[in-house]
């Protein structure tokens, strides 16, 4: 049984998303023909392309704008320089033209449209070399590639504004999907008329399926910017071959549709998968072929008699993770990629330019225990690691295979036992490559572990720093303490790898006076160069987190939810402190975006939430001003 699988768009532009690749390798092992491809990233190229925007230029000229703004005015002014540089710029971004940057870099060959000056805001207009403060007098590809990306920015607000409201350059339809309690919204924007967007996305998958001739088509969705763009795919192959089965399956499925109860899902799939893929896919594989009925199957929606039922055999077990196989990604179009440089912060540069082989060392998380985490779900409860000579094999396969040496760990929390594994194995095989991943701020991090890991190829790693406050962190039950965290940053910054740390502001009964402290104690470590990176996310409960089980526990309530038949996964809740956390946000991210920069570590934190007056607006920081200096010393 031949097997199609997609990745529907969009996702990355800069590498394949892995699932693909991960179920590739896997069925290969099992003896079964199959083929993947990225309807994604073909989408990407095809819309940034002079025949698409061409169209564009023509469903918008000579008719008057359907709503005038700055945007499609500029696009229509400089729409024959447009024309002439996108497919340079696409090579570029391919690597494929590299002295293209030097045109780039003179800010005359390209138009720079309303994404160029809301990049600059606030730098000086009279400043002969505006982006000098984070490229220097050097960095001739990396200014191309910034002012390249801001250019693709630019034509993907064109695309939404003028063709598809649906569009963005990394997610398609993401509002129709997160969290939506009912199908709904993604029914009604189906049997809509198509877009270009739609259309050009349906000649893609029409081409792959004639292409192939798949007897079963499998469809990953890792995130609500996904799930538009499966069923339009899915809906695209019924009309094709309404008798190929189609499954679907991957994060957006095992976080949100555990909850799923409308048989209309099942008009575009057959089947859903939940969790692991490995063994569901075998045992639907074997039904399909006669071999196995339908009863058991194992953690599979499907539709019997126009109602949906969840079935999973309970003599079935997942495949161990050392017998998952190694990832392939053979049939992808791994030139064809774009290395994407939109955003000055280190880590999304490192997350988006360059193609990544993405490798998992092991099933789940070990700590397992952060209250605000998805702990009662299987890609996190489940811990089962793998050894470090098997995960080196695999690297030296994936290696021969694509001709890649860099790769993105991608654990919930990599486990400090195997990557010292790891790195010894690396060096002892004197295998090069270039890694980074995300870690958990254990003190086991020593500077020894974290020079060990520089010398096997870790240039950086992010880990969850998340409120920055002791009480907090043990409320969440995070396990590290902040001066903790400084020591272990420390050791790695010292070693020459880069230090990203996720922030977490709103979390239940946090204060005003709490959120201004845990800025002072990361102002702190971006001083004492604990941390070169960070970003600040608004907390949020989910349905399958500990806080989202039992919320009393963590002094906050739950509003009441509407019927679900579709997504859960954001739940709505009340906190009884009453904390303003969207004016706190606003200051939170100015100061790391200047702390990033060498910018502001000096100034009164209270700076960043404004005055009202001669008044500030939040309370002084109740910190030791030499907190992090101490804990180093």
């Amino acid at each position: 049984m031949k097997v199609l699988l997609l990745t529907p768009p969009m996702t990355q532009l800069n590498t394949p998303y892995p699932a693909t690749a991960y179920l590739t390798g896997f069925l290969k092992k099992h003896g079964y023909p199959v083929v993947q491809a990225d309807p994604a990233i073909e989408l990407a190229l095809q819309l940034f392309s002079t025949e698409t925007l061409a169209q564009i230029h023509h469903q918008l000229h000579p008719q008057p704008l359907p709503h005038p703004n700055a945007t499609l005015s500029y696009f229509l002014e400089n729409y024959e320089t447009y024309l002439s540089t996108v497919e340079p710029v696409i090579e570029f971004l391919q690597g494929k033209n590299p002295s293209l940057a030097w045109r780039i870099v003179t800010r005359t060959f390209l138009p720079e449209g309303p994404r160029f000056a809301a990049a600059q805001e606030g730098m000086s207009p009279d400043d002969p070399d505006p982006l000098a403060w984070a490229f220097g007098a050097l960095g001739i590809q990396d200014r191309a590639k910034f002012l390249a990306s801001l250019y693709l920015d630019d034509l993907a607000d064109v695309i939404r504004q003028a063709i598809d409201p649906k569009f963005e350059l990394s997610r398609y339809g993401e509002k129709l999907a997160a969290s939506v309690p009912t199908f709904d919204p993604l029914l009604q924007a189906l049997s809509q008329s198509t877009t270009l967007v739609d259309q050009i996305l349906e000649q893609i998958v029409e081409g792959h399926f004639k292409k192939h001739r798949p007897d079963a088509v499998g469809l990953t969705v890792p995130f609500p910017g996904n799930v538009y763009g499966a069923f339009r795919i899915a809906k695209k192959i019924r009309e094709i071959s309404p008798q190929t089965p189609i499954f679907l399956g991957g994060g957006y499925v095992n976080t949100e549709l555990r909850q799923l109860s409308d048989p209309r899902v099942f008009d575009y799939v057959d089947f859903i998968t939940l969790d692991d893929g490995e063994k569901p896919l075998l045992c639907l594989l074997e039904h399909l072929q006669g071999e196995r009925p339908k009863t058991d199957l194992f953690r599979t929606f499907c539709r019997v008699e126009n109602q949906v039922v969840f079935v999973s055999h309970a003599s079935l077990h997942d495949i161990p993770h050392r017998d998952t196989g190694t990832p392939s990604y053979e049939g992808l179009p791994l030139d064809r990629y774009l290395s994407i440089f939109e955003m000055l912060n280190p880590t999304h540069r490192i997350w988006s330019d360059g193609r990544w082989n993405k490798l998992t060392l092991a099933h789940g998380c070990y700590w397992k225990k952060c209250s605000f985490c998805d702990t009662s779900l299987d890609y996190i409860g489940r811990y089962d690691p793998a050894s470090a000579d098997l995960l080196v094999d695999r690297i030296e396969e994936i290696i021969a295979e694509t001709g890649e040496r860099g790769f993105h760990l991608v654990d919930e929390a990599a486990p400090p036992a195997t990557l010292r594994g790891l790195a010894e194995r690396l060096i002892a095989r004197n295998v090069t490559v270039t890694w980074w991943g995300n870690f958990r701020f254990e003190k086991v991090f020593t500077p020894e572990f974290a020079q060990l890991l520089a010398r096997s190829g870790c240039v950086a790693i992010s880990g969850g720093l998340e409120v920055a406050s002791d009480r907090l962190l043990k409320s969440m039950n995070k396990g590290v303490t902040v001066e903790q965290v400084a020591r272990v940053t420390r050791a790695f910054t010292d070693a020459g790898i880069m230090v990203h740390a996720y922030l977490m502001y709103g979390f239940p009964t946090q204060t005003a006076q709490e959120t201004v402290d845990s800025l002072e104690r990361v102002r702190q470590l971006f001083s004492m160069g604990c941390i070169q990176s960070a970003y600040w996310h608004r907390f949020s409960v989910t349905a399958h987190s500990e806080i989202g089980k039992n919320p009393e526990r963590f002094g906050v309530r739950l509003l009441p939810e509407p019927q679900v038949t579709f997504a859960r996964n954001d739940l709505a809740f009340e906190d009884p402190t009453g904390c303003d956390h969207d004016l706190l946000g606003e200051g939170l991210r100015k100061a790391v975006y200047n702390y990033m920069h060498g910018a502001g570590l000096e100034m009164d934190v209270r700076l960043w939430f404004g005055k009202k007056g001669s008044r500030y607006l939040v309370p002084a920081p109740d910190v030791s001003p030499t907190l992090i200096e101490d804990a180093l010393a």
